[in-house]
């Protein structure tokens, strides 16, 4: 596919996703409502660059390069070149649905319009479109730099033609992708990191055991890399909450119902890692 793309939405994924594009020789027009939010998103991309520059795994000159590839705006009508977009805005249904209604109408015939969608089925995203044909799911993973894994989601009318692209866009920036051939809640990775992270709250939560005998349970008998409440910590309590909720509004299996715990600490403000404090404590720096 052509060389040109957009990321509606400069936060922790959408910059994530502008790093591995720019860094892969897409030109990129990163795009958010604000300033501040795309200041933030490219010094975090900036940073990211520089500690790859210090490990040997990326040249400083290519580092400057794919900075370069990088243009910012507050302005969505600047997407209306790009060959893809990718929406990765916050995750809920309403406001992806507002950003495709304006993606619909800006973007150009035949781009392929992308939703880094978590949990929320594609084909209630692509039905506010007259081109639901053109819609699909990129699933990136956090931090999107290390993360190897996209998921590429069909919706009910997701035709070949923009599966293929995504597909070609992603393995371009260097993922391994795998296919949802139907768009129930959550796919296949929320869903089952979201079952494992509610059984594991329920554990922690009525004193069975400690966070980290939950965790050291998971990583040493089933071999994963994290336990699913250091998981939660690093994705985003918050995130999980509300990617359990979409689950559980769409299904009504109770199995994804989320513990009270995990609502009273995101209304206390412990989101994990990124606040400081989540099922375990962080340094603040």
């Amino acid at each position: 596919m052509s060389k040109r793309i957009a990321v509606v939405g400069a936060g922790l994924m959408g910059s994530g996703i502008a790093q591995v594009s720019a860094q892969a020789g897409y030109e990129v027009v990163l795009r958010d409502v604000t300033e501040e939010a795309l200041r933030r998103g490219v010094g975090g991309i900036r940073a990211s660059y520089e500690r790859f520059v210090a490990k040997g795994k990326l040249s400083a000159e290519d580092a400057e390069a794919a900075l370069g590839r990088i243009t910012t705006t507050t302005d969505l009508e600047a997407v209306a070149d790009a060959d893809l977009v990718v929406e990765a805005v916050f995750e809920k249904l309403e406001v992806k649905q507002e950003v495709f209604r304006e993606l619909d109408r800006i973007a150009r015939d035949g781009a392929v319009l992308a939703t880094n969608t978590s949990a929320i089925p594609i084909t209630r995203i692509a039905a506010v479109t007259d081109r639901p044909e053109s819609v699909v799911g990129t699933h990136f993973f956090s931090p999107v730099p290390m993360m190897q894994l996209c998921e590429l989601v069909r919706g009910y009318k997701t035709g070949d033609e923009a599966l293929a692209a995504a597909r070609a866009f992603a393995e371009g920036v260097g993922k391994t992708v795998v296919v949802v051939n139907r768009d129930v809640a959550g796919f296949v990775t929320t869903r089952l990191i979201t079952a494992l992270v509610v059984e594991a709250t329920k554990l922690y939560e009525s004193g069975v055991a400690s966070a980290e005998d939950i965790d050291t349970a998971c990583r040493l008998g089933f071999g994963h890399a994290m336990g699913p409440l250091a998981t939660a910590d690093l994705t985003g309590v918050d995130i999980l909450l509300n990617a359990t909720r979409n689950i559980y509004t769409e299904t009504q299996d109770e199995k994804f119902a989320p513990p009270e715990i995990m609502a009273r600490m995101v209304t206390a403000g412990d989101l994990g890692r990124k606040s400081g404090r989540g099922f375990y404590g962080y340094d603040e720096k």
